[in-house]
């Protein structure tokens, strides 16, 4: 996903603020924003802070305040800790946080506690290095009062705290004492060169066993006393409401419980998933479609290209807006000779393996919550709202979650706040457990935007970038935020402002325009990325190939006039891993791509032939630029997942409407990469001692522009729309 809110077009302060406290009739004035959205919390963190629990068996628990679903990074969150700490690694385990906004809120979030835009790692660096120095000072003190001794010849290696008279101790039996120290608020921290956990294969996930012998807790795995489970039946068309309905065959469905209107429909509340199920098959539902978008999916393409070609004039209001402008704007739309093309870019599901659900109890007590939330204060906010109390009253447990790629964290907490709307009508703080299918995630989520771009490059003497004109209609994703629709949808752009290639071209006129259809859209992994990058990567690899250069020499050229090193370290890694200067296998041809995304630069050479008219990719060598890499392995598999993820979109992902009714349904119907199609993915890491950067979704979106790369290579033809494989 998942892009961090401080860097797209965010909500104001005061906006959050007012929209956060006004709840149940209470407003908060002069409250900190963490402040106003943990009133009604009684959670108090214990002696080692609100990160930290140490046990007296020597149990070291790191409590996260991002959620665990499938992007490993508990473990680089433990190893943080851990190294300060100088903790047993083996002792080491991690408890998910309460949510609580003033103990756990990301100042990149406006304070607000969630996960998203690679930033977990990055936004708990310091923290979490000062949780555990803070601990170990606090150790370190103990056992100086205990034996007697001066704090600074003590040592604390592996989990054992020592003294070079023999006297030593584990952590356990030192907790008691200090746990009435007060912790130090600037504890010294580590030189990073003497680290001896943080960077190395040690750090290994510590959900595997668990997820491996099925016993780790998922929100399909919750049975609670007198649980009901419920289904929604939505609208076949989006922006279409509930006119009237006949329950009469679904209430006749055995263990059919009671079926309720709500907001986004008609809720069939069961005693069972498979009676949900049935009865919400016996429904019938009339629909108002007054408001409802109609239109195909091709219809709102055709509209997305008349307004960037200009045949549909833009709106007065929340016209075009420009992002990127240097020299002369009338120069980038005129001369001969220059490259115009077009890309066009669908719908896509973000097709989480674990699709949506939630467990909720209003009515009795504070409202709770017990599913993978991703955002909590947002699923706190929107709970608050509908059962009128104050947003930190309402507990969330958050449990691991089957993936989320952005899904799981929208500003209306979609199907959380179905779940919270249900809970209330069956009241008494009975349990329900709302359960969506496959089919209802692809038919009545959120998508990621459908996307036309328009550049016209002119060139120098060299066969450089001279003039840079760029055109991008896009929907936004901030649609429905509490500042409403921006005219400047950062998320839209993100990997075209600040290009390097744009750094170094002399005339660039670059713009956006935000158009809006009935189709709702959200943040999918690696957000505008996921385009832009491709974009920018086909079209250098097309003006290079008219130049007659090679495609790395002409991107090292750019970089160097952008002054973009770490572009050029990462390219000059990629390429000598992949062995770029040698000839690839007979058959085979290398693209190559680079992409920075989410503070990380990210270079592939992929390696790519076509059969049947299809491309194969076999090898994919990663570079990556990631600051302080906390655990190689893991940011391999994320590299390789990534890839693979990024892969399956370009290849075959798309969402498309007909007669504004979604196509899709499931993956038979929306095509995913197989096993037997995945790439070798090789990573290298550039060694750095920055502080860390992201690494969840920067491998995604860099592979559909290197294999279109090979492509071009190979056939001499662009690839200008996605997906590679048409339906």
């Amino acid at each position: 996903m998942n892009k961090p809110l401080d860097s797209l077009s965010a909500p104001t302060r005061r906006s959050l603020l007012v929209g956060a406290t006004v709840v149940g009739g209470a407003l908060l004035v002069g409250c900190s924003i963490p402040d106003a959205l943990s009133a009604g919390s009684k959670f108090k963190p214990g002696a080692f802070g609100p990160f930290l629990k140490l046990a007296a068996d020597g149990t070291v628990t790191v409590v996260s305040k991002h959620i665990e679903f499938g992007q490993g990074n508990h473990a680089g969150l433990a190893a943080i800790v851990a190294e300060e700490l100088d903790a047993d690694w083996s002792k080491v385990v991690v408890e998910q946080a309460p949510a609580n906004a003033k103990l756990y809120g990301t100042p990149m979030m406006f304070g607000m506690q969630g996960t998203g835009g690679s930033s977990a790692i990055n936004s708990s660096w310091t923290l979490l290095r000062n949780a555990g120095a803070a601990a170990r000072a606090m150790l370190v003190e103990a056992a100086a009062k205990t034996w007697g001794v001066p704090a600074a010849e003590i040592m604390v290696s592996n989990g054992i705290v020592s003294h070079a008279s023999g006297k030593q101790s584990g952590f356990g039996p030192l907790v008691a004492e200090a746990a009435k120290i007060t912790p130090p608020q600037a504890p010294k921290l580590k030189d990073p060169k003497t680290f001896a956990l943080v960077g190395t294969d040690l750090v290994r996930r510590k959900d595997s066993a668990v997820k491996s012998n099925g016993t780790a807790l998922y929100t399909q795995d919750v049975v609670l006393p007198e649980m009901l489970t419920a289904m929604v039946a939505h609208a076949p068309r989006f922006g279409a409401t509930v006119k009237s309905f006949d329950d009469a065959a679904a209430r006749k469905v055995p263990g059919v419980v009671a079926v309720h209107k709500i907001p986004t429909g008609v809720a069939v509340v069961a005693q069972s998933t498979w009676a949900a199920k049935q009865g919400r098959d016996a429904l019938k539902v009339e629909w108002d479609e007054t408001k409802a978008e109609k239109r195909s999916s091709a219809q709102m393409l055709t509209a997305f290209k008349n307004l960037a070609s200009g045949k549909t004039p833009a709106p007065e209001k929340n016209g075009w807006a420009a992002f990127e402008s240097k020299g002369d704007a009338a120069k980038a739309a005129a001369g001969s000779g220059a490259l115009d093309i077009a890309y066009d870019f669908p719908y896509l599901a973000h097709a989480t393996m674990e699709p949506m659900n939630c467990v909720a109890m209003v009515g009795k007590g504070p409202p709770r919550l017990v599913f993978g939330s991703q955002f909590p204060t947002l699923d706190q906010i929107n709970t608050a709202k509908i059962a009128t109390v104050l947003p930190g009253s309402v507990e969330i447990e958050t449990l691991f979650a089957g993936g989320s790629f952005g899904r799981r964290a929208n500003f209306a907490s979609d199907y959380v706040s179905e779940c919270v709307h249900i809970a209330k009508k069956v009241g008494g703080g009975r349990p329900v457990k709302l359960v969506w299918t496959r089919e209802d995630d692809m038919r009545a989520g959120y998508f990621r935007p459908m996307v036309h771009h328009t550049v016209r490059v002119t060139t120098d003497a060299e066969g450089y970038p001279a003039t840079w004109r760029h055109r991008i209609v896009s929907q936004s994703i901030m649609k429905g935020s509490p500042a409403g629709t921006p005219k400047l949808d950062d998320s839209a752009i993100e990997g075209t402002k600040g290009s390097p290639y744009l750094k170094a071209t002399p005339v660039v006129d670059a713009q956006l325009l935000i158009a809006d259809t009935g189709v709702p859209v959200l943040w999918w992994r690696s957000v505008g990325a996921t385009h832009t990058a491709y974009v920018m990567e086909h079209t250098i690899d097309q003006l290079a190939k008219r130049a007659g250069k090679d495609p790395v020499a002409y991107r090292r050229a750019l970089y160097q006039k952008a002054g973009a090193k770490r572009h050029i370290a990462v390219l000059d890694l990629a390429a000598e891993k992949a062995g770029w200067a040698s000839p690839a296998q007979a058959g085979w041809t290398r693209g190559v791509a680079v992409h920075e995304s989410f503070g990380s630069v990210v270079a592939q050479v992929a390696e790519v032939k076509m059969e049947n008219g299809q491309p194969k990719v076999g090898r994919v060598v990663t570079a990556i630029d990631c600051g302080t890499a906390i655990s190689p392995d893991q940011i391999a598999a994320q590299m390789e997942g990534g890839t693979c993820y990024g892969l399956s979109a370009a290849m075959y992902g798309a969402i498309t409407l007909t007669d504004g009714v979604v196509d899709q349904g499931n993956f038979d119907t929306y095509r995913v990469l197989r096993n037997s199609e995945a790439p070798t993915v090789e990573t290298h890491i550039l060694p750095s001692t920055n502080p860390p950067t992201g690494v969840g979704e920067p491998g995604t979106p860099v592979i559909g522009p290197a294999v279109a790369n090979a492509i071009l290579a190979l056939t001499g033809k662009p690839t200008l729309s996605q997906p590679f494989v048409k339906a």
